[in-house]
């Protein structure tokens, strides 16, 4: 589970942004980053979180639409980032496959399922545990396992949970190769399924009029953005080249589908 700087909430932000159970923040301020961790105390722990996201349909089928992009994206036997990598699924899924992955989470509860989850892949290196502090982790340092990586992964929404997102692209550019590439699952902010509630209509005229929001609930505290402020915060080391659709509704047309989706795939490829 991720929880760095500002308004950060966990990778389970409100367990995967479906029918979750509320998380509030008990500061005036809703601050949950390294500085104000008690927020991870107040989440899952990384079997909770295995057992609960792995029984959600629709989260199941969000992991699988990203998992089938990934292969069209880079070759066979790639080497990735798994930033927000959570209790492993997605890298032990991949490194099964013949990709290396580099993981990184900031939550020691996660990282400890992790270490398990993904014991015999870690043994033979197929996987590295990156388990540095945040602060640390965006110093422009090299990558642990000494190699730049062609492909950063991000599923379920981790860069929603951070303020600085300029600092971290920086540092994903320092981790990939001159031809590197991001694939984030972010949080669709015109989701069909959130204009049921007060707080989107609340929060609307800023997502318009600055491309972003902040939010402390209703389930946990994170961030709103449009595309194009996930462009402008990429700025300059990469550009945002292709937006797919998560898994929609499928009762909207094709027309409609990305307003059925609470995820939406961004793919960035490294300027210059």
């Amino acid at each position: 589970m991720l929880v760095p700087k500002g308004a950060q909430a966990g990778k389970q932000v409100a367990m995967k942004f479906g029918a979750r159970p509320k998380v509030t923040m008990s500061d005036s301020t809703p601050r949950a980053g390294p500085a104000g961790a008690g927020y991870v105390e107040r989440t899952l722990s990384g079997a909770e979180y295995f057992k609960y996201i792995t029984s959600v349909e629709s989260d199941r089928r969000a992991r699988a639409a990203f998992h089938d992009l990934v292969p069209k994206i880079v070759p066979p036997g790639a080497a990735l980032f798994d930033f927000g990598a959570g209790a492993g699924i997605d890298a032990r899924f991949f490194a099964e496959r013949g990709f290396t992955v580099e993981a990184y989470d900031i939550d020691p509860r996660m990282r400890d399922f992790f270490a398990e989850y993904c014991r015999d892949l870690l043994e033979t290196g197929r996987i590295v545990l990156n388990v540095s502090e945040y602060r640390e982790f965006v110093k422009l340092g090299p990558p642990v396992s000494g190699r730049p990586f062609d492909l950063v992964i991000c599923n379920f929404a981790p860069l929603n949970l951070i303020d600085d997102l300029q600092e971290l692209f920086a540092r994903f550019a320092a981790l990939t190769a001159p031809n590197g590439r991001i694939l984030a699952s972010v949080l669709n902010p015109c989701f069909i399924g959130d204009l049921q509630f007060r707080w989107w209509w609340r929060s609307a005229p800023r997502l318009w009029r600055r491309g972003h929001y902040f939010l402390a609930g209703p389930q946990a505290p994170h961030h709103r953005r449009r595309v194009g402020n996930f462009a402008a915060v990429s700025a300059p080391h990469f550009r945002v080249t292709r937006v797919f659709p998560g898994v929609s509704d499928g009762r909207l047309g094709a027309r409609l589908q990305f307003l059925g989706c609470r995820y939406l795939f961004l793919l960035f490829e490294k300027t210059g």
